[in-house]
């Protein structure tokens, strides 16, 4: 629609102090003709727009401009600044709430929504979030420590793309090690340091990045029981869909990775969980419930002095 693609120009426009018209045009796959149309919009809806021909010129708006709320709807700009708030909670740079004081005159977002995409770990997170956004626009590589399933070791990649998805921030870049794309989740990495040099970008594979069903394939199916006390555990974890009642206790059946994901899982509930099926995992959970009560009979090996 034409109103979606002139908010996006004018977005750009904010960000940047001058933009050229072809690249406008292959932005949002329209003609020069089309943004030369739209840019005559902006500038009858009261939007102070500049342009300059010749070597070196563009298209701009003039510095100190906000944006005109008639141009969105409240609920419209209250979703944008919710989403740039957003944004700025796990920001070292003040980027995104210069963005805000220009699209809103001192509103802000709407409190009925709220997006804060911080974690408990934001001391790190936010470093490494802005070095990596460095990294991309640059395109130098970036080189770090990573723990994974398989072990820990050093890894160089050339950075793509930041995700935040499935509740944790991801870099999907080339890993120059496995020569191949990679998805790397940022509370894993270690040491992360830029650079010399830089690189070709590679056109990112369309496979939408990280892959829930890749990442944990469904090798292992289990039934559990448990206790009613946990079923708000249950719930943000898998999903009342998942349950079902029977005999005062819930059921579960899920799928997992291998068998030590939901041995380690199945103990965190403690006497409030009991796995049915397999009866070999089942055996298995035995001897390793066993083998952690002998560990903890007696005195700590290495009790704090």
């Amino acid at each position: 629609m034409k109103i979606d693609r002139m908010i996006g120009i004018l977005a750009i426009l904010l960000q940047r102090e001058q933009v050229t018209a072809p690249e406008l045009a292959s932005r949002f796959e329209v003609s020069r003709r089309t943004i030369s149309r739209d840019i005559d919009a902006l500038a009858r809806a009261g939007v102070p727009v500049t342009t300059s021909r010749g070597a070196g010129g563009g298209i701009s708006v003039m510095p100190g401009y906000r944006v005109d709320r008639t141009l969105l709807t409240r609920p419209e700009l209250s979703a944008i600044l919710a989403g740039l708030a957003g944004l700025d909670s796990v920001s070292e740079s003040p980027r995104y709430r210069q963005l805000m004081e220009k699209l809103d005159a001192g509103g802000g977002p709407d409190e009925a929504l709220r997006i804060d995409l911080a974690c408990y770990y934001r001391a790190s997170l936010a470093p490494k979030l802005e070095l990596l956004r460095q990294a991309i626009a640059q395109r130098r590589p970036v080189r770090f420590r990573y723990a994974g399933p398989s072990g820990e070791g050093l890894r160089c990649a050339e950075p793509a793309q930041l995700l935040f998805e499935w509740s944790s921030w991801y870099l999907r870049g080339w890993c120059r090690d496995r020569r191949a794309f990679r998805t790397f989740k940022l509370a894993r990495m270690e040491g992360l340091e830029l650079l010399e040099g830089t690189f070709e970008p590679r056109p990112l594979p369309g496979d939408g990045g990280f892959d829930p069903a890749r990442a944990f394939p469904a090798r292992v199916c289990i039934l559990a029981a448990f206790d009613p006390s946990v079923r708000w555990r249950l719930l943000e974890e898998y999903g009342a869909d998942q349950l079902e009642e029977r005999d005062g206790r819930l059921l579960l059946r899920a799928w997992f990775p291998d068998e030590a994901y939901p041995l380690g899982w199945l103990l965190s509930f403690g006497e409030a969980a009991e796995l049915l099926e397999p009866a070999d995992l089942r055996k298995k959970l035995a001897a390793l419930a066993r083998r952690i009560a002998g560990r903890h009979e007696g005195d700590a090996a290495l009790a704090p002095k």
